[in-house]
């Protein structure tokens, strides 16, 4: 199914903050007096949540939007970290008129999602890490799963970026059972953003919070019980090992694995355990 018929009903549109300019978001389930607000990972787009922005709006005020310097929000050439991203989701509520919201990302999207948790606990209703980044690697092979993103994300920096090497990096995020996701619009839609002279002057700062990852960590112990990690047991640089020690230092919080065949993208490669769940813990707090 194309993107734009996973996205059919959404309405999506650029919002002014007051200081990271222009952000794109996709909004779907206004009136619903609960929002959900979604973010993608590193260089990545709301599109990650394509597949399901529709199905909880049913029940929800959902949102999904580009961080500034992704996709197609504005992008300053400046030091990006993840609690510059957590003020600019701040500044994104404010623009919307939303106080409190519930919080659901991926990777990036986790770890910046735990810092403004951390920070702002009375703007966030329930927290759900999903693949979070941001966490201590506690396993060799996680830090050599980070050297290859790493690399795989220098590949579109020191070069020009070609279907293939935004293939390779997207490939990345999937299950091998999965990789036929990775279809030909979803390369092109990531091509196109990754190509843009703005995109290419901004990547390389991007990049660098990977890089740096250990200087970002989550601070685990200000998030609030309750917290869901949902996590897959295919999951590359923060494995099986390293989500139970981050789940072990946050009393009240819930592991889930993911039981369909994921890695990093759970919400796009399991759809509907994904929706399902994500339905059941928003409204309860609870997966079971």
């Amino acid at each position: 199914m194309s993107l734009w018929l996973d996205l059919l009903g959404t309405e999506v549109r650029f919002v002014e903050t007051k200081t990271y300019g222009r952000i794109r978001i996709a909004e779907a389930g206004k009136g619903n007096p609960e929002t959900i607000i979604f973010q993608h990972g590193l260089n990545g787009h709301l599109e990650a949540y394509a597949k399901n922005i529709i199905p909880l709006s049913k029940d929800f005020h959902v949102i999904a939007f580009d961080y500034v310097g992704h996709g197609l929000s504005s992008k300053p050439v400046i030091q990006y970290t993840p609690m510059l991203l957590a003020a600019q989701l701040g500044e994104l509520m404010d623009a919307l008129g939303i106080e409190k919201a519930h919080l659901s990302g991926e990777s990036l999207g986790g770890w910046v999602s735990g810092h403004f948790a951390a920070t702002n606990p009375n703007r966030v209703g329930r927290l759900m890490l999903n693949t979070a980044g941001g966490i201590p690697i506690m396993t060799e092979k996680g830090r050599q799963d980070l050297q290859t993103f790493i690399g795989l994300n220098r590949r579109n920096i020191d070069n020009t970026p070609t279907y293939e090497s935004v293939q390779a990096r997207m490939h990345w995020l999937m299950h091998p059972d999965n990789r036929h996701l990775v279809d030909e619009e979803l390369v092109d839609l990531r091509l196109s953003v990754y190509l843009r002279p703005e995109s290419r002057a901004v990547l390389p700062k991007l990049n660098e919070i990977v890089e740096r990852h250990d200087d970002y960590l989550i601070p685990l112990e200000k998030l609030p019980s309750g917290t869901l990690f949902l996590w897959t047991h295919d999951n590359p640089i923060h494995d099986t090992e390293s989500v139970k020690a981050a789940h072990a230092k946050v009393p009240g919080s819930t592991l889930y694995f993911m039981k369909g065949k994921a890695a990093h993208w759970p919400q796009y490669e399991a759809i509907d355990e994904f929706n399902d769940l994500a339905t059941r813990f928003f409204k309860t707090g609870k997966v079971d």
